[in-house]
């Protein structure tokens, strides 16, 4: 390799933002050997910029890691299941970067580092405070990052096994392992799409959902301009949790959990 190519791994994507190509599709998934527990660390890439992510992917992949990329929050909060690590740009077409983490952090515990242009303070702060476990300010050298990567790793690594993720809200249990949903100890007989949808609000409970992103957590579908599929299930949810009080909606934005 030569020293050009070698500085343009090491300094990062900062140096691909203009005369970008049309974004490739993503892989459907991490090669098969990268998903036992002895197979090589699973990164996902999210990132708009084709040829950045094309950059940190190859270094990624050099490195020896397992790494997919990308382009939108949408395929983020499809992909995070299988990966052992996000890299989450927070400038993305669909929704906002800030969405998809807390969306990420509300369903599961994959560490994200946010890789982005956003430096103020406030920002970090945000970011921080939307479920990343770290954060970094383009451009950033390669090798910084791939110790951020690490760090982040050993202190996962060395915490104990979370337990399965069981949510309260007064008299409302949701248990995510068992897919169970009961009021006041009494089963709800949920779908699929009305427990996910339920999940998703009881697990960021006084925080208005956007519409977006609910399409694009649930019916894995951020750009959908039909409200009707949501509105529809909000009102099933409610009439099978008793009151209409369950979910509130906030008109033009979302919906968040109440308090019947």
């Amino acid at each position: 390799m030569n020293l050009q190519a070698v500085d343009l791994l090491e300094s990062g994507p900062e140096h691909h933002q203009s005369n970008r190509p049309a974004a490739a599709p993503a892989p459907p998934a991490f090669p098969a050997q990268a998903t036992s527990p002895e197979g090589p660390l699973r990164v996902l890439v999210v990132e708009n910029d084709a040829r950045a992510a094309d950059t940190l992917l190859k270094g990624l992949v050099r490195q020896s890691y397992a790494a997919r990329g990308v382009a939108t929050g949408a395929e983020a909060l499809r992909a995070h299941r299988d990966a052992d690590l996000v890299l989450l740009d927070l400038d993305l077409p669909d929704l906002d970067g800030l969405e998809v983490c807390r969306g990420i952090r509300a369903i599961s515990d994959t560490p994200i580092i946010a890789v982005t242009a956003r430096g103020s303070e406030l920002d970090r702060v945000l970011g921080l405070q939307a479920g990343s476990d770290d954060y970094m300010v383009k451009p950033y050298g390669f090798r910084e990052l791939l110790a951020r990567m690490e760090a982040v790793m050993r202190r996962v690594r060395s915490q104990p096994a979370a337990a399965p993720h069981v949510v309260h809200h007064g008299s409302l249990r949701i248990d995510a392992g068992a897919r169970v949903a009961t009021v006041d100890g009494t089963p709800v007989d949920l779908t699929r799409k009305e427990f996910d949808l339920l999940h998703l609000l009881a697990s960021q409970p006084g925080t208005v959902i956007p519409r977006r992103q609910i399409m694009a957590q649930v019916w894995d579908d951020a750009w959908s301009p039909n409200g009707r599929t949501v509105d529809t299930h909000v009102s099933t949810l409610r009439g099978k949790l008793g009151s209409s009080k369950w979910i509130t909606t906030v008109r033009g934005v979302g919906f968040r959990l109440g308090h019947p």
